[in-house]
């Protein structure tokens, strides 16, 4: 039986995905397009078996899936949605960055 997962549990899950540079480099690359496992490793410059298992992170977050193309497999992410979410975030996190309205910022290292 398919459930819906709570609200800290998919925030969680995505925290995760993007925890580590070489999965938010995946996410942005499948933001632009579907690509195969071949191409995502030679773009990322990685080894295709760290590739694999940075994509099962992906797959087990729900992020992405893998579509069956003939004999090989493309992945994309699971969602259009998602794409517009990685852009929103990325931006929010950068106008924060700039907003640097807490004056202990550098000594606390916060904000």
């Amino acid at each position: 039986m398919l459930t819906l997962a709570s609200d800290v549990e998919v925030l969680v899950r995505f925290g995760r995905a993007l925890a580590d540079p070489i999965r938010c480099r995946l996410l942005l690359a499948l933001r632009q397009a579907p690509a195969h496992p071949s191409d995502l490793a030679e773009a990322l410059g990685i080894s295709r078996t760290r590739l694999s298992n940075h994509l099962a992170c992906l797959r087990d977050c729900g992020l992405v899936i893998a579509v069956p193309v003939g004999r090989r497999t493309r992945y994309e992410l699971a969602d259009p949605r998602l794409g517009h979410a990685l852009d929103d975030l990325r931006t929010a996190v950068v106008a924060v960055e700039t907003d640097r309205t807490c004056a202990d910022a550098d000594e606390k290292g916060c904000c």
